[in-house]
């Protein structure tokens, strides 16, 4: 007559699929009751496990309230889910089916196993917050013994597995059990080895048939007996997220399965928790991914796209949103095997560096993720060149500091928000960037490995006039980082003052490759540099392509004017000084660093035509 959902929403329904009223705390006891030996307990038991915070009498108060809600809802229905006594309470089994009963069905082997991969992806009792701590360590169990079933259930199905569907279901069960436990050699074994699911697997290099570890099954005794777990350190996670098409390319189912089976290979990894498939495919459709990721506390994250250009992947440092390495692979039929390959060897490669390197930082933003919390806030914040924008970020990152006085990211995202006021409000205070320099010298003693304190010295000493300081504070932390596209867009445009705008246009290009959906500040030190190119229609392309163009108003009235387009100048400007009503030209002059004097000459040409 009834059906209890505990996998993704906790929810009863009756035998036509409609939702059953019950209060939430009747469907967790209905769950609970399931689990236990005969299905019944105590009601001074129950009372203890759902009030486990409050006294006995004030318990046994909220257990008889509830179970007066219950039976009102039951009203008169002949065979309710729960029969009730003065002493004790049972789940009446007869009358209510839960989806838990997949676990022990007695059915062939792959369709247990298919049924029980299905069941735990969405995840036991998601949406649930435990009150109490009894809850929350019922939950961790009855996870932990979900795992002992699917991964008997892998076992039993693996020798009569006979296809590549077959082999792709066992190898998305096996990396749902290595994320949860790195250490399960015999799973990590097994996928090594699977056919078909892993392109080059053990059995199509070797020639032979694979050999499987002999798997001991599960014992007789009650699984549901505690069981003292040592803590194991937390390792490092990876995900890596299936590919979205640009512009419709053919082949993305293709690139789907090969990285999938760049996932099956990283298995090898024992320093590093590789996040399964599906979970990796519910991250890329969320529109809050930044949340997401912090949410399952994830290091690394490998981003693909394809193009008609091939397959770009990107490997992501996310708690300083640092690119480790980036590269395009072809994605013809022939070169597919290589491309996994390389993929995987770069992959494998890249996380095991960064991972000695990253160490400190990870491990401090796992001890404190109200600071990192803070921070991801302040750093999404900094997207828009805005003056509110801006100080709410700085906020932001102050109050992270409060929870880390060490956490050397937040210094850097402080340094950012002083250069960045100082550009927007274009007043020359140079007590924003005595308070940026400040802060960036601050984030390179706390964290001297990290590229991120010497891009912002650098944009710093820039703007403070020593340009030939800034371009070497930048190289060196492009040398730190040689993929870190926000790096490289900071060192383009020290070299747009440093007068060397063609290898500014160069590099700024290279930053928007690494990161093709560009921010805005890399737009607009694009449209700068094809400035001081001459190559003014260039200039106002890239403008035109920022998505708030604000900040970039001056160079696009500039350009125009440079190119005798008057009306369109005279509309860049007006809207300038919308902004900025005060804007002085000379005085802005003579605080914008430029090592040449031409160049100077050459944007108080522009200005001055359009009317400034």
């Amino acid at each position: 007559m009834y059906r209890l959902q505990t996998f993704g929403d906790l929810q009863l329904t009756d035998a036509n699929g409609n939702a059953v009223r019950y209060p939430a705390k009747g469907l967790l006891m209905m769950a609970y009751l399931y689990t236990r030996r005969q299905q019944v307990l105590t009601r001074h038991e129950l009372a203890g496990f759902l009030w486990a915070d409050a006294d006995a009498e004030l318990a046994g108060l909220n257990l008889r309230k509830l179970i007066s809600r219950i039976r009102r809802v039951d009203g008169d229905t002949v065979s309710p889910p729960f029969e009730i006594t003065t002493n004790s309470i049972r789940l009446v089994t007869s009358v209510v089916s839960v989806d838990l009963q997949v676990l022990e069905a007695n059915d062939p082997p792959l369709k247990k196993l298919h049924a029980i991969t299905d069941l735990l992806q969405r995840g036991f009792l998601e949406t649930l917050q435990p009150a109490t701590k009894p809850i929350e360590d019922w939950i961790g169990g009855e996870c932990r013994i979900q795992r002992l079933k699917l991964r008997e259930a892998l076992f039993d199905a693996l020798p009569v597995a006979n296809s590549p569907n077959h082999f792709r279901m066992l190898s998305g069960a096996g990396l749902h059990l290595l994320e949860k436990d790195p250490d399960d050699e015999p799973v990590r074994a097994m996928l090594r080895r699977l056919p078909g699911a892993a392109g080059l697997g053990e059995r199509e290099k070797t020639g032979g048939s694979a050999t499987y570890p002999v798997v001991k099954s599960l014992t007789d005794t009650d699984p549901r007996a505690e069981t003292a777990t040592p803590p194991r350190l937390v390792l490092p996670r990876l995900v890596l997220l299936p590919p979205t098409s640009q512009g419709d390319a053919p082949g993305l189912p293709l690139a789907s399965a090969l990285i999938e089976d760049v996932t099956i290979e990283l298995c090898a990894l024992r320093n590093i928790s590789i996040v399964a498939p599906h979970t990796a495919e519910q991250i890329r459709r969320d529109s809050n991914k930044a949340v997401v990721i912090a949410r399952h506390s994830i290091s690394y994250l490998l981003d693909t796209r394809l193009s008609g250009e091939g397959l770009f992947a990107q490997l992501v440092y996310f708690p300083t949103d640092e690119i480790l390495w980036a590269s395009r692979f072809s994605m013809t039929t022939e070169t597919l095997p290589m491309q996994r390959r390389l993929i995987a060897q770069q992959l494998t490669s890249s996380v095991v560096h960064e991972l000695a390197k990253n160490e400190q930082t990870r491990l401090s933003i796992e001890e404190n993720p109200q600071a990192y919390h803070s921070y991801l806030i302040g750093a999404s914040l900094m997207g828009k060149l805005t003056l509110p924008h801006i100080r709410r970020a700085r906020t932001a990152f102050k109050e992270a500091l409060r929870y880390h006085a060490d956490f050397s990211p937040a210094f850097i995202g402080l340094a950012r928000t002083y250069t960045s006021e100082w550009l927007v409000t274009a007043q020359g205070n140079a007590e924003l960037l005595q308070l940026a320099e400040t802060n960036a010298m601050k984030a390179i003693e706390r964290d001297a490995a990290m590229p991120g304190g010497y891009r912002e010295l650098g944009v710093t000493k820039l703007y403070l006039g020593d340009v030939d300081e800034s371009v070497a504070a930048l190289s060196l932390a492009e040398e730190l980082s040689p993929h870190f596209a926000d790096v490289i867009y900071s060192h383009a445009d020290t070299l747009v003052h440093a007068s060397r705008p063609k290898d500014a246009l160069a590099k700024i290009q290279k930053a928007m490759s690494l990161n093709p959906l560009s921010p805005d500040a890399y737009l607009w030190c694009a449209a700068g540099a094809s400035y001081f190119l001459e190559r003014y229609d260039d200039a106002i392309a890239y403008v035109e392509a920022m998505k708030d163009k604000a900040p970039a108003h001056r160079i696009a009235a500039a350009s125009c004017a440079m190119m005798g387009d008057r009306k369109r100048a005279q509309f860049y400007r007006q809207r300038a000084e919308i902004l900025n009503p005060v804007f002085d030209l000379e005085k802005w002059l003579s605080v914008v660093p430029f090592k040449e004097q031409w160049q100077k000459e050459l944007y108080r040409e522009g200005l001055l035509k359009a009317g400034f």
